[in-house]
């Protein structure tokens, strides 16, 4: 884990010196523990720890590390292959490396250190960017080849880790945080104006190739891109891996409980893999109780295990109920936080500076408050259930997605059962399910009206239209793609664009900002392939019950209340 920015282009002596050094600060918080930088000057490479040499070069890498995986020197980047031909940057975890390093070791490689990075160096030295699908892991990355003079930058399935890239004055950049591209000259701060719509109408961010600054782009999940050297021309970005909507699974209920099971303890296994303390983030819903439960599965009564929780003061939104469940359960350490209105104002202004980019609620801050409070208790590394609700219909309002499809089909009964169901669930209501259920599947011709019926304007009052149309952004509703879909189609959306992105965002930002790395086990291909794989009614049973098929795995493993929950809070 880690925090990496490269610098590309005709680089002066004093820009590098100053550059560096300013680079090396900004991203001094997502790794704490080493620092490193590298500079190519034609066929030439100089590398070292403390200051950046003050010397024309065409690219100068810089590297922050957070030590989580072989604590020794041998870890230190920006890494090198032995021939001098690669050198790596990485941001992120592969989950796999031993079973990979077996595979390569096979093949003839030889290591010097025994963690991930040479790992993934070697891997990409080998197969190229055909070792992307090889991978289980979260990862942001930059390879320069020297040979072929090109830069590969990659980012993992869904976007775990942040990679962004622009052009400055006098060439291309990229790093794991907007504000390292702020320091650059030529690099502007004004406002891109449709993420800026998409914010302000929907709350969106993160769900496109583009950010709120101008110029700065993301690279997408699942994406590489390479740059050349001599002229600083990108091709890509290329998509390596999505999910397949048509796969279809045959398993019985019964069956596919088996298999996720398997697939999730096997995936809290491979997240567990640290030279430093593991502790987890437990809000007391499925997910996060879920994760707390395996690991003591997984490792038994000699796990130290530390759960860190925020509690909310309002009884009526509190889980403090379901944390002492699970922590008890589980025998961990419980650690709680109770933030107050005035901290949250006090840290403000923090908050808004960790996150780059507006945030979507205060609910960000009771998160940003449970790192702090693992920090403080001296743990490096956090597992999260970040994921669960938008991989298997854990939110209420896919219940709508679900309805529609029912009806699509014909299956007029069901629907009704469902409808009826569904609106006893607490904070659902049969007006609202049948109003966003109407919504979806109106034609896209009538889908401005409808909204303007409902109070839902692409343009309401209080946006100034005329501002927005002279700069070329459209209004746009995003249930458009959902006509005459269904829940899978409303899953994936979820999951790349409207959800699963922004909250990605806040946690990392949120995690590092006190040099925590937050694994997130629900997410790897081999759990999303299989879930979006499995028919509807395994996602979301016919009387409304969210992850059905989820609650039925982890039955034996997590206490049955919080199984059995109906409700949905999260950080509230």
């Amino acid at each position: 884990m880690c925090g990496f920015a490269g610098i590309l282009g005709s680089i002066s002596a004093p820009c590098a010196a100053q550059l560096g050094a300013a680079l090396l600060n900004v991203l001094e918080h997502r790794g704490p523990d080493d620092r490193g930088w590298l500079q190519l000057a034609g066929d030439r490479v100089n590398c070292g720890q403390e200051s950046v040499k003050a010397a024309p070069c065409q690219a100068l890498l810089i590297h922050r590390r957070l030590s989580i995986l072989d604590l020794t020197d041998a870890g230190h980047q920006p890494m090198s292959t032995a021939d001098g031909r690669y050198h790596i940057v990485f941001n992120g975890e592969i989950y796999n490396y031993v079973e990979l390093r077996e595979q390569l070791e096979q093949l003839g490689c030889t290591f010097q250190s025994h963690g991930d990075t040479e790992v993934l160096l070697q891997a990409i030295a080998r197969w190229g960017v055909d070792a992307l699908t090889r991978l289980v892991g979260m990862f942001a990355f930059a390879v320069l080849d020297t040979r072929r003079r090109r830069v590969l930058l990659a980012r993992d399935f869904f976007g775990i880790k942040p990679l962004y890239w622009c052009r400055w004055k006098d060439g291309l950049a990229f790093a794991s945080e907007i504000k390292a591209l702020l320091e650059l000259p030529g690099v502007a701060r004004s406002v891109n104006p449709q993420p800026l719509y998409d914010y302000l109408r929907y709350g969106y961010t993160d769900h496109s190739s583009e950010t709120l600054f101008a110029g700065i782009h993301h690279l997408p999940p699942a994406h590489y891109m390479e740059i050349s050297l001599d002229d600083l021309k990108t091709e890509g970005p290329v998509r390596f891996w999505q999910l397949d909507l048509q796969r279809q699974s045959d398993l019985s209920f019964d069956e596919a409980a088996a298999e996720l099971r398997r697939l999730f303890l096997d995936s809290v296994r491979l997240h567990l893999r640290s030279d430093v303390p593991v502790g987890a983030a437990l809000s007391g819903g499925i997910d996060s109780s879920a994760i707390v439960m395996a690991m003591r599965e997984l490792q038994g009564r000699d796990l130290e295990l530390h759960t860190f929780s925020y509690i909310a003061d309002d009884k009526s939104i509190s889980e403090e109920r379901w944390v002492d469940c699970a922590g008890r359960a589980s025998g961990a350490t419980v650690h709680k936080v109770r933030p107050t209105t005035g901290e949250m104002v006090a840290d403000l202004d923090s908050l808004i500076a960790v996150q780059d980019e507006p945030f979507g609620g205060t609910s960000v801050y009771a998160q940003h408050r449970v790192f702090r409070l693992a920090s403080e208790a001296g743990i490096k590394v956090m597992l999260d259930g970040q994921g669960a609700d938008e991989l298997m219909g854990g939110y209420h309002y896919f219940l709508a997605a679900r309805l529609v499809s029912l009806l699509r089909q014909g299956r007029l009964i069901r629907a009704g059962r469902l409808l009826r169901s569904a609106s006893s669930l607490p904070g659902a209501s049969s007006g609202r399910l049948l109003m966003n259920a109407a919504g979806m599947m109106l034609p896209l011709s009538m889908q401005g009206l409808g909204r303007r019926l409902v109070g839902q304007e692409l343009v309401p009052d209080w946006l100034n239209a005329e501002w927005f149309a002279g700069r070329g952004a459209k209004p746009r509703s995003f249930w458009q793609e959902l006509t005459q879909q269904d829940l899978r189609r409303h899953l994936l959306q979820s999951l790349t664009q409207t959800s699963l992105p922004g909250l990605l965002r806040y946690e990392d930002r949120n995690s590092m900002a006190y040099s925590i790395e937050s694994r997130v086990p629900f997410l790897t291909p081999a759990m999303a392939e299989f879930v979006f794989s499995l028919p509807e009614e395994y996602l979301i049973a016919s009387d409304g019950t969210t992850k059905a098929l989820f609650r039925r795995a982890m039955r034996g493993i997590v206490p049955q209340e919080i199984l059995d929950r109906r409700d949905k809070i999260g950080f509230v």
